[in-house]
Order: C-alpha cells, then sequence, then structure tokens
C-alpha cells in the first residue's frame, strides 16, 4: 500500500471510529491503482478457490485479501461502483491491482477500455441484527404475535 493510500485507509478508518461512537466503518480503503477484467476464455475453469468461474458473474481476483472476500471496486473517472466477491489470484501483471470478472467489468463500464483506474474498498460484513429497524417500543422479545 502507498503512502498516500496508506494514510487514507488511517483516515477513513479513524472518521468512521469517530462517527460510530467506537464501531469499525462498515468499508475501508485498501488500495488505488489499476484494474483490468478477464472472463470468456475461463468461462466454467476452476479459480484458485475451486469454484468455477463465471464471467457474467461478479467475482474478481486479487493477490493477497482472502477469498470470500467482498468488495467495493469504483472507478474514479466516473464513480461507478460493483461489489464484488475474491475468488481467484492475480492478476499477473504486477501494475494492475485487481482483475475482475466480465459482469464486474461491464458494471464499471470498463469492457472497451480494458483497464480503469479504480479504488478498492473492503466491506466489513454486516453483525447479526445490524441495520435492522429496532424493535417497537413495548415490544416484548418473546413475543411472535403480530
Amino acid at each position: 500500500m502507498g503512502r498516500r493510500t496508506g494514510r487514507l485507509a488511517v483516515a477513513v478508518l479513524a472518521a468512521g471510529i469517530a462517527a460510530g461512537g467506537g464501531c469499525a466503518p462498515r468499508a475501508v480503503l485498501l488500495e488505488e491503482g489499476t484494474a483490468s477484467w478477464y472472463g470468456p476464455g475461463f468461462a466454467g475453469r476452476r479459480t484458485a478457490s475451486g469454484e468455477r468461474f463465471c464471467p457474467e458473474g461478479r467475482t474478481a481476483a486479487h493477490r493477497t485479501l482472502p477469498f470470500g472476500t467482498r468488495v467495493r471496486v469504483t472507478r474514479v473517472e466516473t464513480g461507478a461502483r460493483v461489489t464484488v466477491r475474491i475468488n481467484d489470484r492475480g492478476p499477473a501483471p504486477r501494475d494492475r491491482v485487481i482483475d475482475l470478472s466480465k459482469g464486474a467489468a461491464r458494471a464499471l463500464g470498463m469492457l472497451r477500455a480494458g483497464l480503469a483506474e479504480v479504488k478498492i474498498e473492503v466491506l466489513r460484513p454486516r453483525r447479526r441484527g445490524e441495520g435492522e429497524p429496532p424493535p417497537p417500543a413495548g415490544a416484548d422479545a418473546g413475543d411472535q404475535s403480530p
């Protein structure tokens, strides 16, 4: 991670903790750089995680993130975003930070260009009950009646 990106990740984390009363933010900036995409020639082949590659899915290859990690990829030029799940290793060229499936690349509008500058944010998994509305006032937790 570059010095600039590292500082930004710390700033995002600190802002999330300050705003959330000590809770971690929903997403933490991991890195910025060039994304590429891969697809049709790999359809049906096994990825490094062992699952079969589906070019139209919303998946990606990353060198170090654990399989199953969800990341939000934002195209810097347009602000277009897509959430993908890491299921493969790559990209092979060292000047790229992530290799997207064709479906994810389509969502970012980068199919024709082939490459795009992006920022990658790791999404924190939801905790049980997070994001759910609170129960009505006076409701008994054990009461299941309407």
